[in-house]
């Protein structure tokens, strides 16, 4: 067997060990987090993939509802329906992906993530199918710090795209909140969390890999800001 087969079945034995304890668990007891024995190589050291990597930081932090799919060269010179099939996806509107905002008129000692509630940058998650108002961040990152900070120093922007690589590790149609360079606030839009199946997708850290996570696991591991934002 290559050494593309033997990682696959690693990520799978992997997958179903972390769903065999969860079960074990009492009802309504969270996943344990499984920390990889200091004495051993994690996977990622031991293959240098980013599935691989993405993987053994969800299994560590307890989420074990996830799947990845790799998607053709031409995914996104096709319809969102068809890419919606590729994916297996329930709906259109499962198909998300993660924009990196930087507010472009932030006081000149705000330059980097420190502080959640007044970051430089904000990565916001979101459907295919909505559109992004910026507008309704701005008011919510106003409420937010309670009006501290005059609503003329918040515009929050589409952050470019080598700044957005800088940031994250990933390129353009790649982006995800999990493993990134910068420990960047996530705003997830309200609308992802009213979905039916709670199971939607997003860019997996390659153009061509993309992630499959139940949104309420999402939630407890990445803990983002959850903001009517389209």
């Amino acid at each position: 067997m290559d050494l593309a087969g033997l990682e696959t079945r690693q990520l799978c034995l992997l997958q179903r060990i972390a769903r065999f304890e969860s079960s074990l668990l009492p009802d309504g007891a969270p996943p344990q987090p499984s920390t990889p024995s200091p004495a051993a190589p994690t996977l990622s050291a031991a293959t240098h993939t980013i599935e691989s990597h993405l993987t053994n930081i969800l299994l560590s932090n307890g989420v074990t509802d996830f799947r990845f799919g790799r998607v053709p060269e031409d995914y996104y010179d096709r319809t969102i329906e068809e890419r919606r099939d590729i994916l297996g996806a329930p709906s259109i509107h499962h198909l998300c992906k993660s924009i990196v905002l930087v507010n472009t008129q932030a006081p000149a000692n705000i330059t980097d993530c420190s502080d959640r509630s007044n970051s430089k940058y904000y990565v916001v998650v979101i459907q295919y199918t909505a559109r992004f108002n910026a507008e309704s961040v701005k008011n919510f990152l106003y409420s937010l710090n309670n009006g501290k900070i005059p609503k003329k120093k918040i515009n929050m922007r589409l952050a470019p795209e080598e700044e957005s690589a800088k940031l994250t590790g990933y390129e353009h149609n790649a982006v995800t909140p999990l493993g990134m360079k910068t420990d960047i606030p996530v705003i997830l839009d309200e609308a992802i969390t009213k979905l039916n199946p709670d199971f939607f997708w997003l860019g997996g850290g390659e153009v061509d890999l993309k992630l499959g996570i139940r949104t309420s696991q999402f939630i407890q591991f990445i803990k983002p800001f959850i903001v009517c934002c389209t």
